[in-house]
This record gives C-alpha cells, structure tokens and sequence, in this order.
C-alpha cells in the first residue's frame, strides 16, 4: 500500500526532486533550469511511498485565492496504480484543511484524463510549458 502525506524532512523532498529530475528532465527532455525553482523552497511537497522509496510527488503554492498544484510526478514503475489520483486526494485534503475551496493547475495535455477524474475541469486555450502544451485546469471544493 502506498503511503501519501506531507514530506518529512530534507531527506524526503531531495527524493522528491530527484523524482522529478527522472520525469521531467530525463523522461521529457525539460530544461532543468526550467523544471527547477525558487518557489520550491515555499512549497509543500506531497509524497507518495512505496516503502522507503518516493514513487510520486507534486507540490502546493499559494496562487491567491486558490492553492496551486504542480509539478505532479510518479515514477514509471509506479504509474497505472491510483498514484497520482491519491496525491490529488491528499492535496483537496490540505486545501481544505487551510480554508482554501480550488485549486488550479496546469495539465500536459496527456495528462489531462487523470485530473479530469478527480473533479478537475479545464479553461482557456492550450499553450506551450517547456516545448509541452498544456491545459489550464481547476477544481472548487465545496
């Protein structure tokens, strides 16, 4: 069974950026200037664990009136498991347990099923995030 929750300590959000580093970077050829940033630091990083090891992560910033999700991640062993729907669980959970009723996100195109069955709807037009297009999407909590 999967553990997901909020990181514990330095330890585990390197394992979550290391994470996704294989992912974005090497899976998807993004820049790592553009995959990493300032705004870690401020974030609250999610993990998914198998064991010891991070098989999932995303983080949380405060976007306004919003919280906004990004920078999902679950490694390729641990894909087609309910990962990912579990951390967009946990992070409804967070959001609520800070007042806060939507988060948005932006979605890789591919990815856009997976946040659409966790209540997430898109807006806007497409557009180009490191050579990707994406999707804006959000979700109300209430």
């Amino acid at each position: 069974m999967t553990d997901v929750r909020v990181t514990n300590g330095d330890e585990e959000i390197a394992a979550a950026l290391g994470l996704r580093r294989a992912v974005f970077v090497e899976e998807q050829g993004v820049p790592l200037h553009e995959e990493l940033d300032d705004r870690d630091a401020e974030a609250l990083h999610l993990v998914a664990l198998d064991g010891p090891d991070v098989v999932g992560t995303c983080r949380l910033l405060d976007d306004g009136d919003a919280l906004k999700l990004g920078r999902m991640a679950v490694a390729a062993r641990a894909r087609r498991r309910g990962v990912a729907g579990r951390l967009l669980e946990e992070a409804d959970a967070q959001a609520r347990a800070r007042g806060i009723d939507r988060i948005r996100l932006s979605s890789q195109l591919g990815a856009r099923p997976v946040y659409e069955r966790a209540g997430y709807v898109a807006y806007g037009g497409l557009f180009l995030d490191a050579g990707i297009e994406h999707v804006m999407m959000e979700k109300a909590l209430a």
